[in-house]
């Protein structure tokens, strides 16, 4: 029996790990990379088409986003997972490939100006409908057998809607032995979805590592917090504006403020108004309310049981189409707008923050880290100006962080996740996350249990019959020596937005006096003469 590491190995996106076991061959998540790449991911060393099954831990992109590729190159199988995990991913998965296939089309108009090659993109939203046909659901905690040597079961990992650790059984010449896989480990006491679970015992652990360097602050109360956000805001008449992640933030921040609505907190603006502008995140609420039952903690179930959405609340509109997002802007009474993306690097957000970021009644509220280089993290670091759609903007707004809101384990978490193991592993191995917080962890790790853990880089390969490296990645083989100086996902995205932005100022302007339409109409022709080619 062998596991080859292939991503998030050392870093924290594009998780996969190919498991050969003797009479089936299988993948623990297919993931994309995003952000941040230090390492190239070394290649599936089989053809797709000899993959049986792909086990998914959970339906982010870093972990589920190359499922629709890896139907494109062979793969016949079925896809296991939860059946919420399920749900999101249909949407997930479409939206993920209409980005990519929005990106190849870019890539092929300048390609051919330029006189270039054109490109495919990895997969079309066709690939992604035809790979979700094939996906499978199973109830937590219900074992279920994949082949004559291999069991697995799901557990609730408490990370996200439906997220899970992966329990697997492989039996080899008689002999039984035990692996987990922990997915992405859940923060404790998150709104809506329960604490991870712990799991008693294993041969070994494959186990994330991401804030093994770092610990929440468990002492900040998000509804007090934004409570008095909310009520400031309202007082002085502005508006909060608070970037969001589609899936798992924007329908914890509902359920927060439901609660605040529900026990009036806010003085004085009874049934204030709150918008969700974000097709995918209305989307992923539909599915939170339709998966409560499975996945609920238990304020939750009370909840659910006496008829209560716990995501929803009057007042709260939600906003599809790009007519309803424009008019929240036109609309002057003070609201709560929720919309994505949750780093500002594109989406609707963009279009909010240049209404508001200059008015000092308002306040942007960032409840989500805020990656170096995002405009989220620019605003949150301090900035009195900021370029959006080519304009300059005065930041005057309050900026707001709501800290210790991460779906991911701290350190502290962790921690207790492999302590809680009443049969010592044998081996653990660290992955899915950086070198600082894996170093870190693993000292830590070692001095709570006397086992030091392994730290493979992608493409080691480590055979559990022998107990030992077949292959032992080295760093400075895998390592990216040349770093792309332009995000081209976040750069497409953010022409896409700046094209919206020209359409809405030229519809706008064809009312105005004859001069400054004159004036508009000789600006745009300079710009397009000038990056003409």
């Amino acid at each position: 029996m062998r596991v080859t590491f292939l991503g998030a190995d050392h870093e924290v996106t594009g998780s996969m790990h190919y498991v050969e076991a003797p009479d089936i061959k299988f993948l623990v998540d297919c993931g994309m990379e995003q952000g941040r790449d230090m390492y190239e991911n070394m290649p599936l060393p089989v053809a797709f088409g000899e993959i049986d099954y792909i086990l998914l831990t959970h339906a982010h992109i870093d972990h589920s986003g190359m499922i629709p590729w890896a139907y494109k190159n062979g793969f016949k199988g079925s896809v296991i997972t939860t059946e919420a995990s399920m749900d999101l991913d249909s949407i997930m998965l479409l939206d993920s490939a209409h980005i990519q296939e929005s990106e190849a089309e870019w890539k092929n108009r300048k390609a051919m100006r330029a006189g270039g090659e054109m490109i495919e993109p990895p997969y079309t939203v066709e690939d992604a409908r035809a790979a979700l046909k094939n996906f499978k659901a199973v109830d937590y905690d219900r074992q279920i057998e994949l082949s004559d040597s291999v069991k697995v079961r799901f557990t609730d990992a408490g990370h996200l809607l439906g997220s899970a650790s992966i329990e697997i059984w492989i039996t080899e010449k008689g002999e039984t032995k035990k692996f987990v896989f922990s997915g992405d480990i859940g923060n404790k006491g998150k709104p809506l979805i329960r604490d991870p679970k712990y799991i008693k015992d294993a041969d070994y652990v494959i186990m994330e590592s991401t804030y093994g360097d770092r610990l929440h602050d468990k002492e900040l109360n998000h509804v007090e917090d934004l409570t008095r956000i909310i009520q400031s805001t309202l007082d002085r008449g502005g508006n909060v504006v608070i970037p969001a992640f589609a899936v798992g933030r924007t329908q914890e921040l509902l359920y927060l403020i439901r609660l605040i609505k529900d026990n009036g907190y806010v003085k004085g603006h009874d049934n204030f108004p709150v918008y969700v502008d974000s097709p995918l995140a209305i989307e992923a609420t539909q599915v939170f309310k339709e998966n409560l039952r499975d996945c609920y903690d238990a304020e939750t179930k009370a909840l659910v049981e006496k008829g209560i959405n716990p995501i929803g609340f009057p007042n709260l509109h939600l906003s599809v189409t790009a007519d309803d997002s424009k008019a929240i802007n036109f609309d002057t009474e003070p609201k709560v707008i929720i919309a994505a993306s949750g780093m500002c690097d594109a989406g609707r957000i963009r279009h909010h923050l240049k209404h508001n970021l200059w008015r000092p009644e308002c306040s942007v509220v960032f409840a989500g880290y805020q990656s170096e280089g995002t405009l989220g993290r620019i605003l949150e670091d301090g900035a009195d100006h900021v370029k959006i759609f080519g304009e300059e903007i005065q930041v005057r707004a309050h900026i707001e962080t709501m800290g210790g809101m991460s779906s991911h384990a701290d350190q502290k978490g962790l921690l207790e996740w492999i302590c809680a193991f009443e049969k010592k592993p044998r081996k653990i191995f660290l992955v899915h996350g950086d070198d600082d917080a894996m170093h870190t962890l693993g000292n830590l790790i070692e001095k709570n249990t006397g086992i030091a853990p392994e730290m493979p880089y992608s493409g080691s390969i480590y055979d559990f019959t022998e107990e030992r490296y077949i292959v032992k990645a080295e760093p400075e083989f895998i390592r990216k020596k040349d770093k792309p100086a332009t995000n081209m996902k976040l750069a497409q995205r953010e022409l896409n937005d700046a094209l919206n932005e020209l359409k809405e100022l030229v519809l706008d302007s064809r009312e105005g006096a004859n001069a400054d339409v004159k004036k508009l109409a000789r600006a745009i022709k300079d710009l397009v003469k000038k990056f003409k080619y």
